[in-house]
């Protein structure tokens, strides 16, 4: 966790003010009673959404792609909760960030750890595949207790602040964060039998992308899942994070681990996975991440569904 570490201090620049000013209330906040401090969460997705016209313009989009048998009124309405959802997950970036991990075990749950172990046991590592949900965040400081040091994959924030920041924190609950250019270091860590979270639900329009269905509509697919899979031997254990209410707790639950995975055709797997997060996703999907183009990248003959936006 110390490769890459720049002293604090150094950041000093106007330029980062408005960063360090954003963490000190975000520090506060999470001082609050955990009902008053998600409320302020709620407000803040709701101010997102006036402000941020564009990823409310995405959300909108998407949500009509992939919820067309919902009403106008009824889409409006879920993406109203989806943005009350991020307001929440920043506040929870802070829960996770600062507080104690006693007060961790009392809010959250685990679930279905058993085939978390079941794979470790059969000593070629984990990779805990989900999707990018608002609670995430927490996945770490919950299975701390449980499991072998964490590996995650990490995209470096292009604000030298906020990405010193982020290390220091996700260092309480992950051991190692991994860049999507270190595939030698990913290996390593499941050849250790470790467990490593990876996400690789976004657009993709790299090396080994497919078009495979996502919730019906075709969306360009990341294959890394099946590659990594294949190449260390490791299970691919999907695990779901959730927000019940307005935050009252939060459960993780991991599934059992793929059977028969990776197959031979890799924009099958690619197939597999999306069905899999779309079953993750109804079960709330106000907590999934709409506002990421996710299917941007399409070849000509597709519409591009934001070029309005």
């Amino acid at each position: 966790m110390s490769a890459g570490r720049i002293p604090l201090h150094r950041f000093w620049q106007p330029r980062y003010w408005p960063t360090w000013l954003g963490v000190a209330l975000l520090r506060l906040i999470v001082m609050l009673p955990h009902g008053t401090r998600l409320a302020v969460g709620r407000w803040l997705g709701r101010s997102m959404r006036r402000l941020l016209a564009k990823r409310r313009e995405v959300a909108a989009t998407n949500l009509a792609l992939c919820f067309p048998q919902l009403s106008d009124s009824e889409r409006e309405a879920l993406e109203i909760r989806h943005f009350e959802s991020l307001g929440m997950g920043v506040i929870e970036l802070g829960i996770t960030w600062w507080c104690p991990q006693d007060y961790i075990a009392r809010i959250a749950s685990l679930e279905g750890m058993e085939h978390v172990h079941a794979a470790l046991d059969k000593g070629n590592g984990i990779l805990m595949w989900s999707g990018h949900f608002a609670t995430a965040e927490l996945t770490g400081r919950m299975l701390e207790p449980e499991v072998p040091p964490i590996a995650a994959m990490y995209r470096p924030s292009e604000n030298r602040l906020n990405d010193q920041i982020m290390r220091r924190c996700r260092g309480k609950s992950v051991s190692e964060l991994i860049t999507k250019s270190s595939v030698r270091t990913l290996i390593k860590a499941l050849k250790a039998n470790r467990p490593v979270w990876y996400a690789a639900d976004q657009a993709y329009i790299g090396k080994g992308a497919v078009m495979a269905p996502f919730f019906s509509e075709p969306a360009m697919t990341n294959t890394a899942v099946s590659q990594i899979a294949r190449v260390s031997k490791a299970a691919v254990v999907p695990f779901l994070p959730l927000r019940h209410g307005n935050g009252e707790r939060y459960t993780l639950e991991f599934l059992p681990a793929l059977e028969d995975f990776p197959g031979e055709d890799a924009e099958a797997d690619a197939i597999r996975l999306n069905k899999l997060l779309e079953s993750m996703i109804v079960r709330a999907p106000e907590q999934y991440y709409w506002v990421h183009r996710r299917f941007k990248g399409r070849p000509e003959d597709y519409a591009d569904p934001y070029k309005s936006d």
